[in-house]
This record gives C-alpha cells, sequence and structure tokens, in this order.
C-alpha cells in the first residue's frame, strides 16, 4: 500500500522569497535551489506525528501573527542555540521537557519556528 513516509515540506507566502532563502541559509544553514531543504531521515524507533494541530487556539504560535508554525528536528540543542545567539537571533525560550528539549526564534517573516532534540524514543 502506498503511504506518506514524511514531510516533504511546508510552503507559505513571503513577500521577498529571496531575502527569506537569504535569512534561512544566514542564520539556520539550509539552502537549496528553490529555498531550504532537509535531507530525509531514516531514524529508527520513532512514533509519527501529526501535522494537524492539537491546540485549539493560536496561544502556542505568539508572539507570531501567523497561522503555523514550523518544527525543526535538531541533534544538539544547546549548542544549536549558541549558534542561534551568536548570530544575533533571539531566542524566546529555551526549555527541557524531559522527553525533550525545546527552543524557539521567530524568522524573517514573522513565523515562529520551534526546534527539537528528542531525548528518549517515544513509547508505543
Amino acid at each position: 500500500m502506498a503511504g506518506i513516509t514524511g514531510l516533504g515540506g511546508v510552503f507559505h507566502i513571503v513577500k521577498d522569497p529571496a531575502a527569506t532563502r537569504k535569512w534561512y541559509r544566514d542564520n539556520l544553514g539550509l539552502d537549496g535551489e528553490f529555498g531550504p531543504m532537509l535531507n530525509w531521515s531514516e531514524e529508527k524507533g520513532e512514533k509519527p506525528y501529526s501535522l494537524v494541530s492539537h491546540f485549539s487556539d493560536a496561544e502556542y504560535l505568539k508572539p507570531s501573527t501567523s497561522p503555523f508554525m514550523i518544527n525543526f528536528r535538531v541533534d544538539d540543542l544547546d549548542a544549536y542555540v549558541l549558534q542561534l545567539e551568536a548570530k544575533g537571533l533571539e531566542i524566546l525560550g529555551h526549555v527541557d521537557e524531559g522527553y525533550g528539549k525545546f527552543a524557539w526564534i521567530i524568522d524573517c517573516d514573522g513565523i515562529k519556528l520551534e526546534f527539537w532534540q528528542q531525548i528518549d524514543a517515544p513509547e508505543s
């Protein structure tokens, strides 16, 4: 049976696509012919995550006014936060929830970005 294997992209409208591509390249190290590109992951033991929000309001997305947020997996959140701060980016928060570490920033177009380092494999 054919099925979905992962996230292929998040598409949204921005005022200046070239400036947005440059921001993602310069600040997050994501580059590609048509914008930020990520490699496919072959990680094992992971439970699928839904693309449908479990939030009933936009409180978690604040201070962004965008109707969505992008979540990126990272391998070492503490080191990544230091890299972002060294580039002059404001970290909105940085927490360890036990099962994972999270940090947030706002991109150049007002989109909230969440960075997540999984600590333990999710339970089945």
